[in-house]
């Protein structure tokens, strides 16, 4: 007996829940979408993209340009089908409030990077130049998914560390190979590594604390600050203005 779902058409269910029902009926996984087929399903709702992804945190996986780069600015790609919160028993999945102000203080605390690569927003990780960070939150240990969103339960984390046991897009390297790098290290690096791996974190210095400052930017400030700083060094001073 084939499965009925409810209809994404009908205004009485709660946007969240019409955009899942559209993404699944009328998408599907690994297809592309964009957000003006997006808004024209489901037309006259504010906020419609912020409720696309306020399905990320209930498994779904929906990547953007920043995650890869055959993908235009508009477009998006529906990479996994997560919770069906259209069903009773997982209206709630992934509901779990992170406030603006808890977000940005996670943000701020973690040096706009990643506490696992140590990657920050925008940038091409070393193993991947295709794909760029986008840097979200999660969890300090991974089974502590659905706790309280509290500052102390959270850390930041780009996309492919937080969803590594999913993530299928990148190179995938064993542990061998993964071994045979840190052999090539010397002593003092290996010992430097070695640590981070205790601290499950790479720690910054001041000029890469700047600099994932600097990512988190929009673009005409970046442009700004990048001639700010070639004037001042030509200048000799550090701090033209």
């Amino acid at each position: 007996m084939d499965t009925v779902w409810p209809d994404w058409q009908n205004d009485k269910l709660g946007t969240r829940i019409r955009v899942a029902l559209w993404l699944h009926g009328e998408v599907g996984e690994g297809k592309r979408f964009n957000k003006q087929e997006l808004r024209q399903a489901i037309p006259g709702v504010e906020q419609v993209d912020r409720r696309m992804r306020d399905l990320r945190p209930a498994g779904w996986v929906i990547k953007t340009y920043r995650d890869m780069a055959s993908l235009s600015p508009d477009e998006l790609f529906l990479e996994k089908i997560g919770a069906h919160i259209w069903e009773p028993g997982q209206r709630s999945a992934g509901l779990r409030a992170i406030s603006g102000k808890t977000r940005r203080q996670v943000m701020e605390r973690d040096n706009h990077r990643c506490v696992r690569c140590g990657v920050a927003a925008g940038e091409a990780y070393p193993d991947d130049p295709e794909s760029v960070a986008r840097l979200t939150l999660g969890h300090v240990t991974p089974h502590k998914h659905g706790s309280t969103a509290q500052l102390e339960d959270l850390v930041t984390e780009c996309a492919r560390c937080n969803e590594t046991a999913k993530h299928l897009t990148g190179v995938q390297y064993s542990a061998d190979q993964v071994w045979d790098r840190i052999q090539e290290l010397p002593k003092k690096e290996k010992q430097k590594l070695l640590n981070w791996m205790a601290a499950d974190r790479r720690p910054t210095s001041p000029t890469e604390h700047a600099w994932a400052l600097y990512r988190q930017l929009p673009a005409v400030h970046r442009d700004t600050l990048r001639v700010q700083l070639s004037l001042a060094l030509e200048a000799g001073t550090g701090s033209a203005r």
